[in-house]
């Protein structure tokens, strides 16, 4: 049983959990939760966690609901939907009895809704136990349809049986859910949709006639904000909206998680958006064809993870010599090395992002940590690549891709202008005047595409003159590294100062947390709470822009930080490693974790409240440990 930090809740702040077996329709379930609470007037953050395989092993998804919302997921459960016999009583493995299921997460007064066939082991008095005949509810729905007597087919529909009877308990808007599974069922497959519906309410109706009196915890009905109706978007989408929004051409990509999710969207949306997506044989393909693609003039894309990173590195470089504008690479960050956990969470790919292959040569990276700055930087990662000519890596990871939130407005229409670079204008004779690599235009070129007349030029992956013809001659030499190079140094003083990095909270503060991507939700939660509750004054450096390093303005900030708290979800404590580098200052404590899982709110509170007390060191939390 949790009850670590039980505050009082109300409909302002509480978690649904559900779990199932992989395949078993728990997305569905709770993503329509998710929606019609957002539809509703409730604001949610929504995280799933799933294994890599295809079907069976258990998975869950916790929805965090509120009217004041917030930015990152709680343990603290007060309706638990069981799908499957795990999510009651644990894994099955032996050797980590740790986890011993999510109804050990049940708040007190909380509720477990289960299959009647089914039992919850242990759990506390104080947990309100409702068994539900699931298949029986769902025979009952299946009635006097085209599909009755085919319940055991369709058992996956139990999943809407059982979300109907926990909503029930919460008192919530029926209605509302059972449009959510309409619009999921549209076409020909709106017979679908109403079955659905018809077992939602008869799930409602069971748990309401003989569990909801008393129940403590409700999301009773109330009035949706005026104006723009608000939105429930995870990274993948968000990403692939910056990118429709800055005129993307092409994205190639090889299908490997999480990075599939974006890939699927743009492909989904090709026709009607005006822009090519190939799924090509693996990833030395999709890079070197995003390369050509940017040689040939027009915005383009591709997007893995770690292990796709690692066949694509020697095609960055090829990007990098020939100067081409770009391509935008989005990373998205996942449990290694190797295959290493393909469906979890980690941020250990930073130092590899940094020096994505062999040799010297320039990129710029960014890391969002929300979807608003997921927008932000997919979008300016094409102006940046066609400003600077050189790749633009995003690195972003499974938390941010896969975890949905409320918001109102993604700022699509206050984004910076297209910039398209320097470009070559037309009137010269290709064999005589125009160098594409020529010094004296600056650090920057003015470049053309296939098709102008008098901008013929010869493009290789060795080192070549200003012509573009293979040279190795040493002065030579020097001078196109130090034109490539320099690029980063025009970066860092061309991009505005207020997009490599951000100092939320007081300027002066007892404690200043430090970290970068995904973390940015749990740390700007915990940063209310040390306020509210333990009276501590804190404030938090996010590190956007890592490469070109904002070397003095992260010095001046952290040399008058009174306590530093590096926050990060890999082992070595990666941006720690690279301010130290950069500015030889050491972080005081740090808190790491790497189980796979990002932060949950308690275990970073958890973490913060021990490193504050204890002094220096380094702490890893996981509270799957038990």
């Amino acid at each position: 049983m949790h009850t670590g930090g039980e505050r009082s809740l109300g409909h302002d702040d509480l978690t649904w959990l559900i779990g199932g077996p992989q395949g078993g329709g728990i997305n569905a379930a709770a993503e329509g939760f998710a929606k019609a609470a957002t539809r509703a007037g409730y604001r949610v953050i929504a995280n799933i966690e799933y294994h890599s395989n295809i079907m069976g092993e258990h998975s869950y998804y916790r929805v965090r609901v509120g009217r004041s919302g917030h930015r990152n997921v709680s343990e603290r459960v007060h309706v638990l939907v069981a799908l499957d016999d795990e999510t009651l009583v644990g894994e099955r493995h032996a050797a980590f009895p740790g986890f011993k299921g999510h109804v050990q997460e049940v708040v007190p007064g909380g509720a477990v809704v289960f299959d009647a066939n089914d039992g919850p082991g242990e759990h506390g008095a104080d947990v309100l136990l409702c068994p539900v005949p699931y298949l029986e509810l769902l025979e009952e729905a299946l009635k006097g349809s085209s599909r009755e007597g085919q319940a055991s087919r369709l058992k996956v529909m139990t999943n809407t049986v059982a979300v109907g009877a926990s909503l029930a308990l919460l008192d919530f808007d029926l209605a509302r859910y059972q449009d959510a599974l309409r619009a999921e069922f549209g076409g020909r497959r709106a017979d679908l949709g109403e079955l659905n519906a018809k077992a939602a309410a008869l799930g409602y109706e069971f748990v309401r006639e003989r569990f909801a009196d008393g129940f403590a915890f409700r999301l009773p009905r109330v009035s949706p904000p005026k104006g723009k109706p608000p939105m429930l978007i995870r990274g993948a989408y968000a990403a692939a909206m910056g990118k429709l929004k800055a005129g993307i051409g092409f994205q190639s990509y090889y299908p490997i998680s999480p990075a599939t999710d974006e890939n699927v969207y743009l492909e989904a949306h090709q026709r009607d958006q005006g822009l090519v997506v190939v799924q090509t044989e693996d990833e030395v393909s999709a890079i070197n064809m995003a390369v050509g693609a940017a040689h040939a003039g027009v915005r383009a894309s591709t997007s893995t993870s770690g292990p796709g990173l690692s066949l694509m590195v020697e095609g960055l470089g090829f990007a990098a010599m020939t100067e081409a504008a770009g391509p935008v690479l989005v990373l998205w960050s996942r449990g290694g090395p190797s295959t290493g956990l393909p469906t979890r969470h980690e941020q250990a790919d930073l130092r590899f992002a940094l020096q994505p292959g062999h040799g010297e040569f320039p990129h710029l990276l960014v890391a969002p940590g929300d979807v608003h700055e997921i927008v932000r930087d997919s979008y300016e990662a094409f102006n940046w690549a066609d400003r600077y000519q050189m790749p633009v890596m995003v690195l972003v990871d499974k938390a941010l891709g896969t975890t949905f939130i409320t918001t109102e407005d993604l700022g699509l229409d206050r984004l910076p202008p297209v910039d398209r670079g320097p470009r070559f204008r037309e009137g010269g004779n290709g064999d005589a005047d125009y160098l594409r690599y020529d010094f004296s235009d600056g650090i920057v070129t003015p470049r053309s595409v296939p098709g102008q007349a008098g901008g013929i030029y010869w493009s290789t992956t060795d080192e070549h003159d200003p012509r573009g013809h293979i040279t190795e001659d040493a002065e030579n030499r020097i001078r196109m590294q130090d034109k490539r190079m320099g690029k980063l140094e025009l970066a860092l003083r061309e991009i505005p100062s207020d997009r490599f990095l951000t100092l939320h909270g007081p300027k002066s503060a007892d404690v200043t947390i430090v970290s970068w991507g995904s973390t940015k939700g749990a740390i700007l939660d915990a940063l209310d709470i040390l306020a509210r509750e333990d009276k501590v004054k804190a404030n938090f450096l996010q590190i956007r822009i890592m490469r070109p390093f904002p070397v003095s303005a992260v010095t001046a900030i952290l040399r008058a930080a009174k306590k530093t708290v590096l926050v990060e979800c890999n082992y070595d404590g990666q941006l720690g490693l690279l301010i130290r580098e950069q500015t030889g200052i050491a972080m005081d404590q740090s808190i790491v974790k790497y189980d796979g899982r990002p932060f949950s709110e308690e275990e970073l509170m958890d973490g913060l409240r021990h490193v504050i007390a204890e002094g220096p060191g380094r702490l890893m939390v996981s509270h799957r440990l038990g």
